[in-house]
């Protein structure tokens, strides 16, 4: 007859991975020395598996380690076995570790494109501005003459309707309807909608 051949690790003497949690949730040193023997191996190999970067997954290692030593009291056997909650920790946080790396990656692109990117063209500034000042010129010469001369002393020399009046000798009630008449004409000339 054969004797049974075992496959993988030896079964290590002593507590199981589930007492050993039992006693690391009370502060037993010692304990999570025994868990560590036997969870470092499989944790950082599956921190690899989602990682690649050597020096990132024995980081993330390093703090699910920390992590099963700090949460210990939280394990709750009855919910499934110590190295599942454990692996499922290292999982979740290698995974955020991706996740937020590629976040990082995300934000230095967009700083890189904004960067690049000028905050106005001054060229097309001052095309624009040209062609404004030109219209304005186009639709000023649509008007009369009389209400060219009112807009022009109201607006470009920056005088009161009662000033344009005295200037003009005219009643200011004449000049307001000049002026409004030359700014309606002025709006529909240059497409303003009202």
């Amino acid at each position: 007859m054969r004797e049974p051949v075992s496959i993988g690790l030896p079964a290590a003497p002593g507590p199981d991975l589930q007492e050993l949690m039992g006693a690391v949730a009370r502060g037993d040193s010692d304990a999570f020395a025994g868990v560590y023997d036997r969870v470092a191996g499989p944790v950082l190999g599956l921190v690899r598996s989602v990682l690649r970067d050597p020096a990132q997954a024995e980081e993330v290692t390093q703090e699910v380690l920390v992590e099963v030593w700090r949460r210990a009291a939280h394990f709750q056997p009855e919910k499934g076995s110590a190295m599942a909650w454990i692996m499922t920790m290292a999982h979740r946080r290698a995974v955020d570790r991706v996740r937020s790396a590629q976040a990082a990656t995300d934000r230095e692109e967009k700083a890189a494109l904004l960067a690049r990117t000028p905050a106005f063209d001054e060229v097309t500034e001052q095309v624009e501005a040209r062609l404004e000042r030109e219209q304005v010129r186009r639709c000023l010469r649509t008007l009369t003459e009389r209400q060219r001369e009112s807009v022009t002393l109201a607006y470009y020399r920056g005088l009161t309707y009662r000033e344009v009046a005295e200037l003009l000798a005219l009643p200011l009630g004449t000049v307001k309807t000049r002026l409004r008449d030359g700014l309606i004409r002025m709006r529909d000339c240059l497409g303003v909608s009202a």
